[in-house]
């Protein structure tokens, strides 16, 4: 097991693994491993802090052991100590000084357990207020922690929705400029369709006017033909009177 800040007694056997196969002994056997190596009768700041700190138990090759907190009260050698030792384990385990940190967290309140077991033993009633405190701060902190993992959240789909409206925006965008482009490919043909008809009737008045002003002069050369043979017809009477 991992070591805590936490001052603990020695672990105790409750039980093996032929006790665990007979039904209804394993609660009878703990409560005689406790009786053997602990007081009949535990004093009154034994049962607050048991009941701040409940004792660990864990199973080892198939053995049950139970491991009390400690009721020794703490001197200042072990005040200095804990300072030192949670100093040395933020250093060990890599704890970051600033920001979010659960291993920072963790050992913060190991040692806040061991000074609250420490003030238990000199003052019950001073111990059971800092408890409630500690119970405030960890609730505190859990609503602190929920809310951020909720804004979070809520910041991360805000991002998401972000994103989405952009690469929608995007692909309009270039829908829009890909329409853009076919109108202008449009106009530029139907500029260059309007230049070919008028160049085309431009050419067609030309040779329209061409024609008539040739049909024109065809005409003129025409009536003065016509006008010249009827002034030589009307002109040879007289010629034979005199």
């Amino acid at each position: 097991m991992q070591s805590s800040l936490v001052k603990y007694n020695t672990p105790v056997l409750i039980s093996t693994a032929a006790s665990k196969d007979k039904k209804g002994k394993k609660g009878a056997k703990a409560e005689k491993g406790k009786e053997k190596d602990k007081p009949v009768t535990l004093t009154q700041t034994e049962d607050i802090l048991n009941s701040i700190l409940p004792p660990k138990e864990w199973t080892e090759d198939d053995q049950l052991w139970v491991q009390y907190v400690s009721s020794h009260p703490a001197t200042r050698v072990d005040v200095i100590n804990l300072q030192e030792d949670l100093d040395k384990r933020l250093q060990q385990r890599q704890a970051r000084e600033t920001g979010i940190c659960p291993i920072r967290e963790e050992l913060y309140a190991q040692c806040f357990d061991e000074l609250i077991r420490q003030v238990t033993i000199i003052c019950a009633e001073r111990g059971l207020l800092l408890l409630r405190v500690r119970d405030e701060i960890r609730m505190a902190t859990s609503a602190y922690q929920s809310l951020y993992e909720s804004s979070v959240a809520f910041g991360m789909r805000k991002a998401l929705q972000a994103e989405q409206r952009r690469n929608t925006h995007n692909k309009l965008i270039k829908q829009l400029q890909q329409e853009i482009r076919d109108l202008q490919q449009e106009v530029e043909s139907l500029q260059n369709r309007i230049v070919q008809i008028e160049t085309r009737e431009a050419d067609r008045r030309e040779a329209e006017e061409r024609k008539h002003k040739e049909e024109v002069e065809t005409a003129k050369r025409h009536n003065a033909q016509q006008k010249e043979k009827l002034e030589a017809l009307l002109s040879a009477p007289k010629k034979a009177a005199a």
